[in-house]
């Protein structure tokens, strides 16, 4: 439409019927005087032909021929355009008659079509004020869907509420998008029907309304989903805003065109205000992007400070179950750890920045979380002064078994030197010797059973393991540390060398009893009753015996040919007793064993002597 205004202005005073092209008829007079004179110069070519000479008379008859087919094919086509201009005579005036007609309708129903678009404009900006009522029902009802969403245990419902809120947010957009879109329409409507004063000021009036909005002192700091919609607002605005250029400028072009014409006389008057309207325009264009970059920055700290306080609460859950439910540490050194520990996790959760400015709207927000975060922090803390108190006097514990448990190394160390040293020291071969020897074990074995039972309390004590007594044993190999698995072996080896010990002293106390009251009656019986059961002949036994067969036997072969069968149990001591009775000879005779072995007419199985 307003391409064709302009055309049915310059048409309009042209609209009333035309009469012939009087070009065209002065075209036709000059042709006909130019024919009369070629009609002339032909009768005088006529008469020169007569009077001169043939190749003259010729060349100027020709001339006069060539010059006549010309006008002829002038005279054709001026024919010719003439019926074509009296063809567009007939058409021009048929279309000045019906656009007389549609031009006088529209010129009388304009100033009517600029007063309805006037009256949308109203009516869309009541409704735009409307709009932006609802806007915080909007964001409230988008932050109790996420708070839903976070709250939720089932992955069913997170989906739903994902799927609601997006078609909420959808459509919001969607509405704001076509109201925009809408309003910029009315406005273009109204530039483009000839108001241009009313369009200029809807868009000063507009660009006067978006400037407090995009000032340096308002703030734009706050919590992450403030922040969020802050910059979702601010995208719309800056949509809004590319769509205006295209109107910025048509307004410019419109006034410079006005300007140029001269069509109205408040044409200084337009000037001043496209350079006013010019002047806000770059000004509210330098503010937008200036906010852009601040919503970023804030949008940036909003994200800091929430992963910040997430992360703070969390570790303090995971301190306070530390704390609650948590098992005491092993060592000395653990414990150390666990309380520097606590004290790092007290100077980060005191250096916890808090955002100064923020939103209006943010600020209850920002303030319930640090009321959390302090709350959450003094529970914590007064748990950790609980756990510092427990882990003191879990040190003097472990002071005070320390020192016993040095005490107790002391002992098995003194213990283990003086047993290598009396076991390079040989055993006496007296009586009363011996029972001394074994009274004096039985005091140690008796000092063996009461550290017994005071080493599995240091044990206890060292690893907490709090077992019974009956899987202390396994319990101290799998559970305790190397130390005390090391403190436990080596003390489980000191007893072990006492019975040992005191096992071979009680050992060579009973051969030294059966020394004592040694038979030699009796041991011949069981000789010969062993000689019997081997079903042999004694005399073949002494043979064995005997391999270089000179007829002696040595006590050494003839002890060990004894001692080395296991059936035969007469044991080293009644050996020593035999050999008392055989002789102290290093060599005896052959035949003087078998005489005392067998008498008293005892023969073998096969009745040889």
């Amino acid at each position: 439409r307003h391409q064709c205004d302009p055309l049915l202005i310059s048409l309009f005073p042209y609209s009333s019927p035309v009469g012939p092209s009087f070009l065209s008829q002065g075209l036709l007079q000059e042709i006909k005087l130019q024919d009369e004179k070629l009609s002339g110069l032909e009768l005088v070519c006529s008469r020169l032909k007569d009077v001169s000479r043939k190749p003259e008379g010729d060349l100027t008859q020709s001339l006069v021929q060539s010059t006549r087919e010309r006008l002829g094919k002038v005279q054709e086509r001026a024919g010719e355009r003439g019926r074509s201009l009296e063809e567009a005579r007939k058409l021009a005036k048929q279309v000045a008659t019906n656009t007389s007609g549609w031009a006088s309708m529209y010129f009388s129903c304009s100033s009517h079509r600029n007063e309805d678009i006037k009256q949308q404009l109203l009516l869309h900006k009541e409704f735009q004020k409307v709009l932006r009522s609802k806007r915080p029902v909007y964001e409230a009802t988008l932050r109790s869907g996420r708070a839903l969403r976070e709250k939720g245990r089932l992955p069913e419902d997170g989906q739903m509420l994902d799927e609601v809120l997006g078609q909420l947010r959808e459509r919001w957009e969607h509405i704001c998008t076509r109201s925009t879109e809408r309003q910029h329409k009315l406005e273009e409507s109204l530039l483009f029907s000839g108001k241009f004063i009313d369009a200029l000021q809807a868009l000063m009036d507009w660009l006067y309304r978006a400037e407090p909005q995009l000032s340096e002192e308002m703030p734009v700091g706050g919590d992450r989903d403030i922040v969020n919609d802050l910059l979702d607002k601010h995208k719309v605005f800056q949509k809004e805003l590319g769509k205006r250029a295209s109107c910025m400028k048509t307004l410019k072009h419109s006034v410079r065109d006005l300007s140029r014409g001269g069509i109205s006389t408040d044409s200084h008057w337009l000037q001043r205000q496209m350079e006013e309207l010019g002047h806000r325009w770059d000004l509210v264009c330098q503010l937008s992007v200036s906010k852009q970059a601040r919503l970023e920055a804030a949008l940036r700290q909003a994200e800091e400070f929430h992963s910040l306080v997430s992360s703070f609460l969390e570790s303090l859950g995971e301190s306070e179950r530390t704390l609650k439910y948590g098992v005491i540490p092993e060592e000395e050194q653990a414990l150390q750890d666990c309380r520097r520990q606590q004290q790092v996790k007290c100077i980060v959760s005191l250096g916890q920045e808090i955002l100064v400015a923020c939103h209006p709207n943010s600020v209850i927000t920002i303030k319930s979380w640090l009321n959390i975060t302090k709350t959450r922090y003094q529970e914590v803390m007064s748990w950790a002064h609980q756990q510092g108190e427990r882990i003191k006097s879990q040190i003097q514990s472990l002071a005070t078994e320390r020192e016993e448990v040095t005490r107790l190394i002391d002992w098995i160390t003194a213990a283990e030197e003086a047993l290598s040293l009396r076991d390079q020291d040989p055993l006496p071969e007296d009586m009363a010797a011996l029972e001394e020897l074994i009274s004096h074990h039985a005091v140690r074995t008796l000092l063996s059973l009461a550290f017994r039972s005071f080493y599995p309390l240091t044990l206890s004590g060292l690893g907490r393991a709090g077992n019974t007594p009956t899987t202390f044993h396994s319990s101290i190999l799998d559970q305790q540390t190397s130390q005390t698995r090391a403190r436990y072996l080596r003390y489980n080896e000191l007893p072990r060398g006492t019975y040992c010990k005191c096992r071979n002293i009680s050992d060579l106390c009973f051969q030294l009893q059966e020394f004592a009251h040694f038979d030699f009656a009796v041991w011949r019986k069981r000789y010969m009753q062993w000689i019997g059961q081997m079903k042999s002949r004694i005399l073949d036994v002494f043979r064995g015996i005997d391999r270089d067969q000179d007829g002696r036997i040595s006590q050494r072969e003839f002890m060990d040919s004894v001692l080395s069968s296991s059936e035969f149990g007469g044991g080293y001591m009644g050996l020593l007793g035999a050999n008392e009775y055989f002789g102290s000879d290093y060599s005896l005779k052959a035949k003087g064993i078998l005489e005392k072995v067998s008498w008293g007419g005892l023969y073998g199985p096969t009745g040889g002597k």
